[in-house]
């Protein structure tokens, strides 16, 4: 007979729609409703073990439990005693070695009598030995510095192309620059008249170290370099300065004007140099007070907003036969006359 009830043909008792075990529907609209119902919570990011926060978390139980069976070092992430609770520095791994190399006989021996910090001294191999060669090694020998003998290709590489080394060059660490305020500070406690250089923009590494050569040559305390748009204390100006960079400390501004407008409030002068001044270096007036000296940049010379806090401009007479002077030389002229006159009016 011709089934005319609708229902699928089958087993005796089945139906269209399966159930589950308790009589929950288990098709798509239970499925759905399950939906509706809502998950729970996301777990915190350190307790999800596959994500990055978990895997941290893992690892500092892991350390803790290691030397909790050790029973030395602190926790991790907890105060260090003497540190008044605060929580323990952390340093960023370096990225690349920024050491510098210190090349020529003479700034590798001023480096090692005035105790740079050092690394590693190199010297060539069947390098002719002079008094200043028998000086550096025994020096280092003294400090307990590595020595290397390497050939010269070998040491024409680790110096650069365009470094005469002479044989010779010392391994340093970053330079550690000082706080403007903190050498003019020392100036006064040791009760001298300050005279510092600033720098404006100089980029030539070669004019840095001619100033800072020339700083210590006429009686200066220090050298200014602003953290952007300048050149800094590189093996190249080391080299320049034929060892007075070991003496003559170099500060670092993270603004300029402000730093000179901060010495202007303890008393000191500012004083820019530019073909243009409208004051004679000849005779200066100002040079038995406490200052600071402004060199602008090779090509542009001072700027603007640096050129309106000076409380002078002053030029330096030359004849029509060349255009004008780089800066480090004009920053030694104007260093020498200062001198001069100090010594004059005493």
């Amino acid at each position: 007979m011709k089934n005319t009830s609708g229902a699928r043909k089958g087993r005796p008792g089945s139906s269209a729609v399966r159930k589950g075990s308790k009589g929950k529907q288990v098709g798509s609209g239970g499925q759905g409703r399950q939906a509706l119902e809502g998950k729970k919570p996301t777990p915190a990011a350190e307790d999800r073990p596959y994500h990055p926060a978990g895997k941290a978390k893992a690892a500092r139980e892991r350390l803790d439990a290691a030397r909790g069976r050790a029973g030395n070092g602190p926790r991790a992430g907890s105060a260090v005693a003497g540190r008044g609770g605060q929580e323990a520095p952390r340093r960023r791994p370096k990225s690349s070695d920024d050491s510098e190399m210190v090349t020529g006989r003479n700034s590798v021996l001023e480096a090692l009598r005035t105790r740079i910090p050092a690394s590693t001294l190199y010297i060539a191999a069947r390098i002719e030995m002079d008094d200043r060669t028998k000086e550096i090694l025994t020096l280092a020998t003294r400090r307990g510095l590595p020595v290397l003998e390497v050939m010269r290709p070998e040491l024409d590489r680790l110096t650069g192309p365009d470094s005469v080394h002479q044989g010779v060059a010392l391994k340093v660490p970053p330079y550690q620059y000082a706080h403007p305020i903190d050498l003019l500070e020392a100036s006064v406690k040791r009760q001298q008249t300050p005279l510092f250089v600033a720098l404006d923009g100089i980029t030539d590494p070669r004019n840095l170290g001619a100033i800072i050569r020339s700083v210590g040559a006429f009686g200066g305390q220090g050298v200014i370099i602003p953290q952007r748009r300048s050149v800094g204390l590189t093996a190249s100006a080391w080299k320049t300065s034929a060892g007075a960079a070991a003496r003559i400390p170099v500060a670092m501004a993270a603004n300029l004007t402000q730093t000179l407008k901060s010495f202007k409030e303890q008393g000191v002068f500012v004083l820019g140099l530019d073909g243009g001044g409208d004051v004679m270096l000849p005779g200066l007036e100002l040079a038995d007070r406490p200052l600071v000296v402004v060199v602008g940049s090779e090509g542009k010379g001072l700027s603007r907003i640096v050129a309106e806090t000076c409380d002078a401009v002053v030029s330096i007479p030359i004849t029509t036969a060349v255009e004008s002077l780089n800066a480090g030389m004009a920053a030694s002229v104007t260093l020498y006359e200062i001198s001069r006159l100090r010594a004059e009016r005493k």
